[in-house]
């Protein structure tokens, strides 16, 4: 596993794998997510040991690169927008949260647009949808319950959300009562301390528990990457996740002070196509925090295709984690079709 180490190299880092070849010669057949899932592989505590640095000014240098070449306008803005809403997990993760309040959030998830927006684009005869809806354990059963037969998942935030400080045992009983209540999808946090002290063995077993209690919902694992201080940190704990089983890498909670960014999230999404190389497994992707606009949300699903390529357009592969980026998305469409922005108002998420 190698790969990784030229992580920030220059010209050989920006060349990509041909993916959907190589996934379509090793990967297993598709579970219910679409995706084969990941079994995980034993920890390779000598491949953690020889990663040595990540060249963090070459990756800001093809972000931008790739922020500045691929500019997307009229038509195949609209279109790339509508891909957001499908890669969305519409998220309310706040102190005031009530089963109301999240009811409101699934009602606008089953009916991301204004109908004048859906028929002016003329896509009323198709389901735009976010890929799910995320919220705190207390409410999983209600998101079940209102979304129930349209397709959307319901994702919960566990096991101590967002630090992650509470005994492992405490943490794997949230999760499992989260997978009762009906939540298909389980985002954990990581306790960031075992980071810092490179404890990667302590790390992994961690996540092979949730896993294991996860059963057959999917699990995101958040590394809290604002938290962790260095790069190199970055793509140690991604690779620790997904040697345990993730089904997703996630960058942030959205509650740290620094949440995601394009440079750090290239750094994870090196990590995926190494683990790929490896293993012939794909692993999804999940920026999550500070995703409030139509054109971040834009840079960041070109950074998929073009590091990645097509299959991580879809959402068995990709995910942004956002609360208001769908306000914004709207704005934009209607806009397409008027030439006006509409104040927020007009578009209530909840």
């Amino acid at each position: 596993m190698s790969t990784i180490r030229e992580a920030g190299a220059g010209a050989g880092a920006s060349k990509v794998m041909p993916l959907p070849a190589r996934a379509a010669a090793n990967t297993p057949m598709p579970l219910e997510h679409g995706i084969a899932r990941n079994p995980g592989m034993k920890l390779d505590l000598g491949f953690l040991e020889s990663v040595r640095s990540v060249n963090r000014s070459a990756l800001e240098r093809r972000v931008a690169t790739l922020t500045k070449r691929r500019s997307i306008k009229a038509d195949n803005q609209a279109a790339w927008l509508l891909r957001a809403i499908a890669c969305m997990d519409l998220t309310t993760l706040n102190s005031n949260d009530t089963d109301e309040r999240v009811r409101r959030l699934c009602a606008k998830a089953i009916n991301p647009l204004r109908r004048d927006i859906v028929e002016g684009l003329g896509i009323a005869g198709e389901t735009i949808r976010p890929a799910a809806v995320c919220v705190y354990h207390p409410f999983v059963a209600t998101a079940v319950d209102a979304v129930r037969g349209t397709g959307i998942h319901v994702a919960a935030v566990s096991t101590a959300f967002p630090h992650g400080l509470a005994p492992l045992s405490t943490r794997l009983q949230e999760i499992e009562a989260s997978v009762k209540d009906g939540a298909d999808e389980i985002d954990v946090v990581i306790p960031r301390g075992l980071v810092y002290g490179a404890k990667w063995r302590e790390l992994f077993n961690e996540i092979v528990a949730m896993r294991a209690a996860c059963g057959d919902a999917h699990l995101k694992v958040i590394l809290g990457t604002g938290d962790l201080a260095t790069l190199r940190n970055v793509m140690l704990a991604s690779m620790v996740a997904m040697m345990a089983g993730a089904d997703f890498i996630k960058t942030s909670t959205g509650k740290e002070s620094v949440n995601a960014t394009l440079p750090v999230g290239l750094a994870m999404v090196r990590a995926i196509r190494a683990y790929f190389e490896e293993t012939g497994y794909l692993i999804g992707f999940k920026p999550a925090g500070g995703i409030s606009t139509a054109k971040v949300s834009l840079d960041w699903l070109v950074l998929m295709k073009e590091e990645l390529g097509r299959p991580w357009l879809e959402p068995d592969l990709f995910r942004f984690g956002a609360s208001s980026l769908l306000t914004d998305i709207e704005r934009q469409l209607e806009h397409h079709l008027t030439g006006h922005y509409s104040a927020n108002h007009r578009h209530a998420m909840a």
